[in-house]
């Protein structure tokens, strides 16, 4: 036998023993990679500068404030539950943020004062969810409505704006300055991404919440308080959106009472599906929400350098969003028969 022959029939041994399997891992459970691959290999041909460190940079920047409220958004639906109130969450707590540092110019107190209200915003979402028992389509759907109008009274249908001397002396550097040509909005991401993903995997309470997706009343006779959790996993997802709140703020300097986080829920939920997440619960990745954030925002840096009209973007989005559904439902029903 040749050596030529010798070296295809260990190839082919290694891709049996070891290769195809972990092929097989990634298609099953991280198909986001894929995704990711396939964008960068295009975004590339599009045009020179997309795989730049600028460029990456810049798009990891952008998705900060929906990011943020993807990775609580991964939480809800990995427990079989949905959230359509996050938008006008952060609507309405950017409202109050603003408002807060115009009487303090304080950061700190900000940043409190919005992760409290974005908090106690995803408790009433968690109470009425996990004790009363309404479905999450319905709580969420009321709240998104009542939220929202509760932002526009209080701007009178206008926008809030910061004191401009306040915000270009204190808060505007957060929202563009940078560390090591790093932005800080990109800084503070991948570090709460990281806090998350060290959450769901080395703690009680993300063990939880994959058994409370998995199967409700196999969790509840385990011993899990199943309504404890689903409060907890609202108010984290408020929390959340409170921290997005206030770089939403800082970044912008002014909040639009009508149009701040509107549609934001719909871009966090197809980065969770696109990261992996399955839209039945029991299972999701973290960092598969924060590549499913980058490739959804990559989307329009890519069709920009294809010079594909701005107005199909949300077709493509959507033809993603069901693409990996899909994909989701025909792996898993391979695994299944396998």
């Amino acid at each position: 036998m040749s050596e030529k022959t010798l070296t295809k029939e260990k190839f082919k041994e290694f891709m049996k023993i070891k290769g195809w399997p972990f092929l097989k891992n990634i298609l099953i459970n991280h198909n986001y990679v894929v995704s990711l691959i396939l964008l960068l290999i295009i975004g590339r041909i599009a045009s020179s500068n997309f795989l730049t460190f600028a460029n990456i940079t810049n798009l990891v920047k952008s998705s900060t404030f929906i990011g943020i409220i993807a990775l609580g958004m991964t939480l809800v639906i990995i427990s079989g539950n949905i959230d359509l109130s996050v938008g006008s969450i952060l609507g309405l707590t950017a409202a109050n943020t603003a408002i807060m540092f115009n009487n303090t110019h304080s950061i700190i107190l900000s940043l409190l004062y919005a992760i409290v209200v974005g908090t106690l915003l995803g408790f009433i979402n968690g109470f009425f969810i996990g004790k009363a028992k309404v479905a999450s389509f319905i709580v969420t759907l009321a709240t998104m409505a009542a939220f929202r109008s509760l932002t526009v009274q209080q701007g009178q249908g206008g926008p809030i704006l910061i004191n401009q001397e306040a915000y270009y002396s204190i808060l505007r550097g957060l929202g563009y300055g940078t560390f090591l040509n790093i932005p800080y909005l990109v800084w503070i991401f991948v570090t709460i991404v990281i806090l998350m993903i060290l959450l769901m995997t080395k703690t009680k309470f993300g063990r939880y919440v994959y058994a409370v997706g998995s199967n409700e009343k196999a969790a509840k006779l385990s011993g899990i308080n199943v309504d404890r959790i689903k409060i907890y996993i609202y108010s984290l997802t408020g929390l959340l959106t409170g921290i997005a709140s206030f770089l939403y703020v800082a970044r912008f300097g002014s909040v639009d009472t009508a149009t701040a986080g509107k549609s934001f829920e719909l871009d966090a939920i197809a980065a969770v599906a696109i990261g992996g997440t399955s839209m039945a619960g029991g299972k999701g990745f973290i960092q598969g929400t924060f590549f499913g954030i980058i490739v959804l925002y990559s989307i329009d840096s890519v069709l920009s350098a294809l010079r594909v009209p701005a107005f199909v973007n949300d077709l493509i989005k959507g033809i993603l969003i069901l693409g990996a559904v899909l994909l989701q439902k025909v792996l898993n029903n391979r695994k299944a028969n396998n």
